[in-house]
């Protein structure tokens, strides 16, 4: 069952935030920085948050990044949702109709740690990311 998740992002310090989230909710954290994932040639991103994800004891999931330099950033607007499973054909479903009108960030294409992860804006300003966890066909 695809999961569906707020995803905040920040600039430059997407590590200070998700801790202080832990801190008021509890549970376990995890990060991947863009130089561990080789998702950035530019050295000064290299310590930044790709992902942080929080899992909660509630059972609820937060997640955030930081904006890499070559990306505009405007608080107030840091907020996306995700979208997230091993269904494929579901995920590139709901995938295929938000991309109506939209404006795309990024197509729906192998990323750098071997998913299949697409970001786009909707025609009503919504900024989502769809992830499809392992290859193309959810294995």
């Amino acid at each position: 069952m695809p999961v569906l998740n707020p995803y905040l992002s920040f600039r430059d310090n997407a590590r200070e935030a998700m801790e202080f989230y832990r801190s008021v909710f509890g549970g376990e954290l995890t990060f991947t920085t863009l130089g561990e994932a080789n998702a950035s040639e530019d050295p000064a991103d290299q310590n930044k948050i790709m992902h942080g994800q929080l899992t909660t004891p509630s059972g609820f999931t937060l997640m955030g990044s930081d904006t890499p330099s070559s990306m505009e950033h405007t608080t107030g607007n840091n907020m996306s949702v995700s979208l997230s499973g091993v269904e494929a054909d579901e995920l590139t479903g709901y995938w295929n109709g938000l991309t109506v009108d939209a404006q795309f960030t990024m197509g729906l294409d192998k990323a750098p740690w071997g998913d299949t992860f697409g970001m786009l804006t909707d025609k009503f300003g919504v900024q989502w990311m769809v992830n499809i966890i392992g290859s193309p066909d959810g294995n």
